[in-house]
């Protein structure tokens, strides 16, 4: 019984650091993301990182990446940025890379 509960709380421990990974992709992706789009908006180095707090703040919303997406549509669009859903999508993927990256050489 007791190879088990070692097993149980292996698997567990697994999980909690994995949703903690994946937590912090998020986390970094989404301040990437809102560091480009702060530059497609010309914002200043201050309103960039309000900026960038804004972006991580707005994944809290809903689970998925539709929050995030479409505030930096709304975002982008307010600012007369020429930028589509489709570029959005395309950037989110390079920074999922990116940040997935980052965290590993940080490793």
């Amino acid at each position: 019984m007791t190879d088990f509960t070692d097993r149980q709380r292996g698997e567990e421990a697994k999980f909690a650091m994995d949703e903690e990974t994946a937590f912090k992709v998020a986390a970094r992706r989404n301040r990437l993301l809102g560091e480009w789009a702060a530059g497609l908006m010309n914002l200043t180095e201050e309103e960039t990182d309000a900026y960038k707090k804004a972006v991580v703040q707005a994944d809290f919303e809903e689970a998925g990446d539709e929050d995030v997406i479409r505030k930096l549509l709304g975002d982008l669009t307010a600012a007369e940025s020429n930028v589509s859903e489709a570029d959005i999508r395309t950037k989110l993927e390079e920074m999922t890379v990116e940040a997935k990256r980052q965290l590993m050489s940080e490793s």
